[in-house]
Formats: structure tokens, sequence, C-alpha cells
């Protein structure tokens, strides 16, 4: 038992997202939205017209999409768990409870469970883009690949995703 307590839920296509008490819908889609890519924010416009999906709930769904093309590995079927803490103070305890050490990273995935943890101050598109790596790598393959191997990969997306900052900057400021 991880010990988190949900004060809201929100269902998107590809996924659960429980909030915690005194976590803000709204300053995490500012937080994973600030300086998105329109690489990225593109895929929005060709997500269903669903109008019980919110703004965050696109932009999840819009970047786990994105993530799962920069792969070429698209997860048929696939819907998950995101669970976000206030702190990360919070999500240490949780980590503590279901392993009995401390969490090294800032977030971390449960493939057993298919549940995303992170602190709300972490929900930022790095993060979630390196998570979202691991969730399509894991759920892709039959047999799981190596740590390394699912490291680097998970690593690639956020390679591609400081590629796209650089170039939209770039053209932003008139330099590209």
């Amino acid at each position: 038992e991880d010990g988190f307590v949900t004060s809201k839920k929100l269902e998107t296509f590809y996924f659960t997202l429980s909030m915690a008490p005194g976590v803000d819908e709204d300053a995490l889609a500012e937080s994973l939205d600030a300086g998105m890519p329109d690489g990225i924010t593109n895929k929005l416009s060709e997500a269903p017209d669903d109008a019980s999906i919110s703004g965050l709930g696109l932009l999840l769904d819009g970047f786990y999409e994105w993530a799962s093309d920069v792969l070429d590995m698209q997860v048929m079927g696939y819907h998950g768990d995101i669970k976000v803490v206030q702190t990360t103070e919070e999500l240490q305890a949780i980590y503590r409870r279901l392993y009995g050490k401390e969490l090294s990273q800032k977030s971390f995935y449960l493939y057993q469970e298919d549940i995303l943890y992170v602190a709300a101050p972490d929900f930022t598109k790095e993060v979630m883009g390196h998570e979202f790596g691991h969730i399509v790598v894991c759920n892709y393959f039959v047999v799981q690949p190596s740590a390394k191997a699912a490291e680097v990969l998970a690593g690639y997306i956020e390679f591609q995703l400081r590629k796209l900052i650089v170039v939209q900057g770039q053209t932003e400021d008139g330099a590209g």
C-alpha cells in the first residue's frame, strides 16, 4: 500500500490522473505547458473532440502520443495511472513505504502496477517526457529491456524535447 490519498481525479484517454490534497490542476497544466514546443502542442489539434477531457488531460495525452511517435512505439489500448503528490517529501515517503529506501529521482514508474508517481513541483515537460519514455518502453516490449536500454530510450525523449526547444527558440529569435 502506497498511502496515497486522492482528492481529485481526472480521466483522459491514456491516463487516470490522481491528485493529492493541495495539488492544483491548473498549476500542473501551466507547469507542463511552460515552453512546450509547437511540435508537441500541435498533437493537441489531432486529439479527438472530447469535451470531457480538460486542458491538462489534452496536454498529457498529446505529450504521451508525441513520446510514442518519437520512439516509433505505439502501445495499443494503453491506460495507466499518474499519481501527483504535493511535495517531494510526500513522494519520498511513498517510495520508502513501497521499497524501504530513499528515492534518488524526481519521479518513479512502477511497471507492474502501471503507476507513475511524481511531485507537483517536478510535473514538468522534462520529467514527464522521461517518464513517458519509460511507460512506452515498458508497455511496448513483451520481454522488458535492460534497465540501461530503457534509460537510453527514455533519455532519447528528453534529447528530442531539448532539440525541439532549441530549434523553436532559434526560430522565434530570428536566428534560425
